[in-house]
C-alpha cells in the first residue's frame, strides 16, 4: 500500500512537471514569434502578449496562428509534438526577408524606384503624343515617309507586315496588344483580327482613312481614348530597361550612375521614358548600323557628368544628338533629312516639365 502510494505520488509529480514544461514552451515561444514579428513592417500582429493557459490543445493553436501570420504559410502543419526549433532546424519554413516589406527608394533588385503621379504620366503621355503624331488625333494611325509599315497609338508603335519591316528593327505593337490584353481592354476589330499590318503600303492606307474606312476610324478613336494604358505600357518598358542595359554594357558602374542621376533629377524621367520609347534601349543584336546602336544604353554610357537637375537634362540631350548624328554617319541610306526633327524632340528634354518625381 505504502509502495503505490509512493508510486502515485512520482507519478503525479511526472505529470505536474510536464505540464509546466508545455507551459513554459508554450510562453517561451509566443513570446518569441511575437518579438520577431515585430521586427517585419506590415505583418499585422497582435501588440500585446497572448494569456497563456495550461491546456497544450489552445497553446498549439496560439503557437500555430501566430506562425502561420508570420510567415505567410497557410499550409505549414504543426502539432503539439512539433516545437518551433525542430522546424526552424528542419527548414519546414522560411522566414520572410526584411526587404520584402520595408519601403525604399530602391527596388529589391537595385533599381532606382521610379515615381510618378497619374498627373505627371498623362502629361507625359501628351508630350509624347505630340513629338510622335504632331498633335494630329489622325496621325494614331499613320505611315511615315521612307518606312515600309505603319505606325499605331501616341507612341507610333510599329505593325510590320507578314512579309517583316526592317532587319534589326523590333515590331513594337505586338507587344503594347499583350499589354492591353493584360489589362483585360477589349481590342478594336483591326486588332483582333490581325497579327501583322492588314496594309500592304502607305498609299493603302492613306487611301483608307481617306475614305472614311470604319474599321481605321474605331482604331485612331482606341488608342485616342486609351493614352493612359500605352504611356503605361513605355513607363514599364523603362522600369525593366536597365538590367538589361547593364548587362549588355561594358561600363556598367557609369550607366546606372547615369541612370539614377536622371531619375533623381526633376523631369528626369520624361527624358528616358520618352527616348526608350522613341529609339529603344540600344540593346545588342538590336537597331544598329555597323554594330552601332543608337539607344538609351548608348546616350548614358555617353555621359560622364555627376550632377543632378539642369545640367543632367541638357548633358541628356547633347549626348542624345550625339548618339543620333552617329547613326546619320553610319546609315546605309540617307537619314540626314529627319535628323533636325530628330534634335528638335530631344532638345524638349531640357524644358518640358512635369514636376518633381518624388
Amino acid at each position: 500500500m505504502v509502495s503505490d502510494r509512493r508510486i502515485f505520488k512520482k507519478t503525479g509529480a511526472l505529470l505536474l512537471g510536464l505540464t509546466y514544461s508545455i507551459i513554459s514552451f508554450g510562453s517561451e515561444n509566443i513570446k518569441e514569434a511575437i518579438s520577431s514579428s515585430e521586427s517585419v513592417e506590415n505583418v499585422n500582429m497582435p501588440k500585446s502578449e497572448p494569456k497563456l493557459v495550461a491546456s497544450s490543445k489552445t497553446n498549439n493553436s496560439q503557437l500555430e496562428k501566430l506562425i502561420k501570420n508570420q510567415y505567410n504559410n497557410k499550409s505549414i502543419d504543426l502539432n503539439v509534438n512539433t516545437s518551433l526549433r525542430n522546424m526552424r532546424d528542419s527548414g519546414s519554413y522560411e522566414r520572410p526577408n526584411v526587404n520584402t516589406y520595408t519601403a525604399n527608394r530602391k527596388t529589391q533588385q537595385g533599381t532606382p524606384d521610379m515615381k510618378l503621379s497619374k498627373e505627371q504620366l498623362l502629361a507625359v503621355a501628351e508630350r509624347i503624343f505630340q513629338n510622335e503624331t504632331g498633335g494630329v488625333r489622325n496621325n494614331l494611325v499613320d505611315w511615315n515617309d521612307g518606312e515600309n509599315f505603319p505606325s499605331l497609338g501616341i507612341g507610333h508603335f510599329t505593325w510590320f507586315k507578314a512579309s517583316g519591316g526592317r532587319s534589326g528593327f523590333g515590331d513594337s505593337l505586338p507587344d503594347m496588344i499583350a499589354y492591353y490584353k493584360q489589362k483585360g481592354v477589349s481590342l478594336p476589330k483591326l486588332l483582333t483580327d490581325f497579327r501583322y499590318s492588314p496594309w500592304n503600303s502607305k498609299s493603302e492606307l492613306m487611301a483608307k482613312k481617306a475614305s472614311g474606312d470604319k474599321d481605321i476610324e474605331e482604331l485612331i478613336a482606341f488608342f485616342d481614348n486609351t493614352r493612359d494604358i500605352q504611356v503605361m505600357f513605355i513607363y514599364d518598358r523603362l522600369k525593366s530597361s536597365l538590367d538589361k542595359m547593364i548587362e549588355a554594357s561594358s561600363n556598367k558602374e557609369n550607366l546606372r550612375n547615369q541612370f539614377e542621376r536622371m531619375v533623381n533629377t526633376p523631369n528626369g524621367l520624361y527624358a528616358l521614358i520618352d527616348y526608350v520609347n522613341f529609339k529603344g534601349e540600344g540593346l545588342k543584336g538590336v537597331s544598329s548600323y555597323n554594330n552601332i546602336a543608337w539607344g538609351l544604353r548608348q546616350v548614358l554610357e555617353n555621359m560622364k557628368g555627376t550632377a543632378v537637375g539642369q545640367s543632367a537634362l541638357v548633358e541628356f540631350s547633347n549626348s542624345a544628338k550625339d548618339i543620333l548624328a552617329r547613326r546619320v554617319r553610319n546609315a546605309p541610306r540617307n537619314e540626314r533629312r529627319w535628323l533636325q526633327g530628330w534634335y528638335n524632340r530631344v532638345d524638349t528634354y531640357k524644358t518640358f516639365e512635369i514636376g518633381r518625381a518624388y
